[in-house]
């Protein structure tokens, strides 16, 4: 007999017993699997127990900070993000984003709007892990390595190390990311290349996920992630890598 695959499972994070009830509902009509949290540690607690496919997250979570929570997440689990915020500044929203975060809502929401949302960075991630697998057996020149800035990336093996040889973990989208720059040095990219280039991810003209993707790669890559050497960002038209790339 065939197996059934296993339901993706949802925490949803959120002070507000009544939006967490609206969302539990809403997510178990679509048979998704639902946990609850309303504080960051009862939300560590779940990720600590239970394999979490996904997170909704509110900004404000009582006297709690749901940036700094996302901080937390996003530097302990690759685990998607998607935040929900009552707020209109934007720069909240950005900030979100930046921290890790892989898309946002913003309060009153329609749940078909949720549901999108949280399908859509779903299937990034799905679709990103599968990637890797399919490239290696398909790809010609798997087996290149780039050096740059005193960085060596290693294509098969999937590895990024420093001039001292300390091993520096990425993401597969962070990786896949830095292996199409380091293809296309001094080459100008828009978002739209940058994402014609990523397959497999489902986006939107409105999706902030490269930049917040950027963000993430600079901060692993860069000696002063504010003050970018290496991936430039070139206002109203995308991003360059600058640094000079050689085959090793």
């Amino acid at each position: 007999m065939p197996t059934t695959p296993a339901r993706r499972h949802i925490l949803v994070v959120d002070d507000d017993p009544a939006v967490r009830m609206l969302l539990r509902e809403c997510f178990e009509l679509e048979d998704f699997a639902v946990s609850e949290a309303a504080t960051g540690a009862a939300a560590s607690s779940i990720l600590a127990a239970t394999s979490i496919d996904l997170i909704t997250l509110d900004l404000k979570l009582g006297g709690e900070n749901g940036l700094e929570i996302a901080r937390q997440i996003r530097a302990e689990r690759n685990v998607p993000i998607v935040m929900i915020t009552g707020k209109g500044d934007a720069i909240d929203r950005i900030v979100g984003l930046e921290l890790g975060a892989d898309d946002y809502i913003t309060k009153p929401f329609h749940i078909r709007e949720v549901l999108a949302r949280v399908r859509a960075v779903l299937r990034r991630y799905e679709q990103a892990v599968q990637a890797p697998a399919t490239a290696a057996t398909t790809t010609p020149g798997a087996n290149e390595r780039f050096a740059f800035d005193g960085w060596v990336l290693d294509v098969a093996r999937r590895d990024l190390t420093s001039a001292a040889g300390a091993t520096q973990d990425l993401t597969t989208a962070e990786f896949n990311m830095l292996d199409m720059f380091v293809r296309r040095p001094s080459r100008v990219l828009s978002r739209d290349n940058i994402m014609d280039q990523l397959k497999g991810h489902d986006w939107s003209p409105l999706d902030r996920s490269i930049d917040a993707l950027i963000v993430r790669l600079r901060r692993k890559i860069e000696s002063q992630p504010d003050a970018p050497r290496l991936i430039k960002t070139v206002r109203g038209v995308g991003y360059v890598f600058t640094a000079e790339v050689t085959k090793v």
